[in-house]
């Protein structure tokens, strides 16, 4: 970056250099801009007024890398593969830049790189305002906003804005400060109309400009939005390109990925970084495109729209060696001279003397990685949650339909087997189908619905919004009412259907144990869900419940399973759910059965004891030993699937 410092070096400011930090009616930087950038209403009639309209501390941040490479692994035996080679650059504050390129040419991880997002395999060094930036002081003044929408569905447009605020702006921020800040926010973004719609039914342009919302509670310095664009018509694109200059010109950095902007919105950014093959191809002000692509005597056609033709040359459509020929142009991204008026820029020594870095302490460092304590962390993520299980139709609606309608049918199916001696097969059947109930439902769901919610989780925590901790504990606590629901539910109708005793100690340990099944099982799903997609998650999980359930003792008693096997039982859960099940119903010295099979002669099995322990080979004495190893089971699991969890976010970094 030795170039970079001593060739130029402090923001290009423009023709906006005189703008207030405040204007909220920014004009274009360059003459070949012709569309201006919509004004932000103020609902309280003062621009100047509230937090969102300057940056915090009023600090502007100027971003330099140097020799940026970035090595992915290839897999097992195949080596590695450079996807950035040697990447330099400069990204000015209070501009909107786009980092261009064809598919493949490397934005995306360049953006991932820059914003921190990805740490592994990446080499080089990045300055902010000319001092090598320290990640976790930068990671509290910027934010990242990924190309897809992770937003939560179920919330509304006004929940969700708030959750944000009292999860970025802490305790010690006053209520009417943060409404104020909302407010301002959603009116300046065109949402404020949307108040009480839930996300879930917002337009694709109203969904990003959310996600946009969400990461401005906290007003960062820095913004990176991977591909803003994607998936919206012209319009929508115009109008949040038009949203982040207005933040560019209120003095953030804006740096946004896009992939072949049509030329009224390749005119509304103000510096452009186009790549191709991991190098640089251009950088500097927008309008100073065309005259470097003559420089290097690869002139734009007239009437071709500068950013398509860039692509083409990016594409190799006329050969590859007009990419080389642009990237010694920029000196693979060192060269700074067709910034705006680059002959005004500071070297490093100056931009670190007028705009230092702000202290960790300064920037909220005494209060760790979070703006807000853990308790207050769970307990917003707790009120989120329950909002959530209210209005989730799957997680809840569904799951406690779906225990009514398998409690009725199995007590249908099984109806007063329960006190029948001639019928004690089939009463040992229901209990594991009431096994196999607890174990898929929970299971199954929990694998479906998890993956959906880690892309949530990946940009929130990484954004700072709340520790793992507190977002592991929140799941955890919030699921339990339903889970509870639905397991009684299911367990009274079974219970009371199929004639089990009536006794309330009897029914108390058999809801117990469902209840325990069910945990272990959702533990379980947690574990795989967290750890593998949907696709895979849904083949696995089956898959390696197999072995618990042929290790049960079910079809094939405990006694009859070879010595080198019988290691399985005691890692099996189902084993001690069913063990836990019998003992309910036929342990506490369980009276003779009657038999209402008037054509038998004798019913073998009237002596519950007799049949424990000679047909199935259980003891009738071992409740709580099953209550405590499903209890372990569950504990076990539960951590195991937060490592698990943790290794994930880590490992997409």
């Amino acid at each position: 970056m030795e170039v970079l410092l001593h060739e130029a070096s402090a923001v290009s400011n423009g023709s906006v250099g005189s703008e207030s930090r405040a204007n909220c009616c920014a004009r274009s930087s360059s003459p070949g801009h012709q569309q201006g950038v919509i004004e932000a209403p103020s609902r309280n009639g003062d621009k100047n007024g509230t937090p969102f309209s300057k940056t915090k501390n009023d600090e502007y941040m100027d971003l330099m890398f140097e020799n940026i490479t970035y090595t992915v692994s290839l897999g097992l035996r195949k080596g590695t593969k450079e996807i950035l080679h040697g990447l330099n650059g400069r990204l000015p504050s209070k501009q909107l830049i786009a980092l261009m390129g064809p598919s493949g040419a490397g934005k995306s991880t360049l953006l991932d790189v820059l914003s921190g997002f990805r740490i592994t395999g990446v080499q080089g060094i990045v300055y902010i305002n000319g001092r090598v930036r320290d990640l976790d002081s930068f990671r509290r003044s910027s934010a990242y906003i990924t190309q897809d929408d992770r937003l939560q569905p179920l919330l509304t447009v006004n929940e969700n804005m708030h959750v944000a605020a009292d999860l970025k702006l802490g305790t010690d921020t006053p209520k009417y400060e943060k409404e104020t800040i909302i407010e301002e926010i959603l009116s300046t973004l065109g949402l404020y109309e949307h108040l009480q719609t839930l996300a879930g039914r917002l337009s694709g342009g109203q969904k990003k400009r959310l996600s946009i919302a969400l990461e401005l509670v906290n007003n960062p310095t820095v913004l990176f939005l991977d591909e803003p664009t994607t998936g919206l018509d012209s319009s929508s694109c115009t109008q949040v390109c038009n949203l982040l200059k207005l933040l560019a010109r209120q003095g953030r950095t804006i740096i946004c990925t896009i992939h072949q902007p049509s030329a009224m919105i390749f005119q509304l950014f103000d510096q452009v970084y186009v790549l191709a093959k991991g190098e640089c191809l251009y950088q500097g002000a927008t309008h100073n495109l065309v005259p470097y692509l003559e420089n290097v005597k690869l002139p734009c056609p007239m009437y071709h729209n500068p950013a398509d033709y860039v692509i083409e040359l990016a594409c190799g459509e006329y050969g590859e060696d007009k990419i080389e020929t642009l990237v010694q142009g920029t000196q693979n991204g060192r060269s700074l001279k067709w910034f705006n008026n680059p002959s005004a820029l500071l070297d490093a020594k100056s931009l670190r003397a007028i705009n230092p870095l702000k202290s960790n302490k300064q920037n909220g460092g005494n209060r760790g990685p979070q703006a807000t304590s853990q308790w207050n962390q769970i307990k917003v993520l707790l009120k989120r949650g329950g909002i959530k299980v209210k209005r989730d139709s799957t997680l809840t609606h569904l799951r406690i339909v779906v225990n009514i309608c398998t409690g009725l049918m199995l007590g249908t199916l099984f109806m007063k087997a329960g006190n029948n001696a001639d019928r004690i097969i089939e009463n040992y059947n229901l209990l594991f189908a009431c096994l196999i109930h607890h174990m898929m439902t929970t299971m199954m769901l929990t694998v479906l619905t998890i993956p959906a919610e880690m892309n949530i989780l990946k940009k929130e925590h990484f954004n700072r919004w709340y520790s793992l901790k507190a977002y592991y504990m929140s799941v955890t606590v919030v699921d339990i009412p339903v889970m509870i629901i639905g397991c009684l539910f299911f367990t009274v109708i079974v219970y009371f259907m199929s004639d089990q005793p009536h006794d309330i100690v009897r029914f108390s340990m058999f809801f117990g144990i469902s209840l325990l099944v069910a945990f272990v099982a959702q533990s379980f799903g947690f574990m795989i869900g967290s750890s593998f997609d949907v696709v895979n998650g849904t083949f696995l999980a089956p898959t390696l419940s197999v072995p618990m359930m042929m290790f049960a003792g079910f079809g094939v008693s405990l006694r009859d399973l070879p010595n080198y096997l019988y290691w399985g039982t005691y890692i099996s859960y189902l084993r001690y759910g069913l063990e836990g099940y019998v003992n309910a119903i036929y342990g506490l010295n369980r009276q003779t059965l009657a038999c209402h099979n008037d054509d038998l002669d004798f019913c073998f099995y009237k002596d519950p004891r007799k049949f424990v322990k000679e047909i199935i080979a259980m003891s009738d004495d071992q409740f709580w030993n099953d209550i405590a190893a499903l209890s372990f089971i569950v504990l076990a699991m539960r951590i195991v699937a937060y490592f698990l969890l943790r290794w994930k976010l880590l490992s997409s970094r």
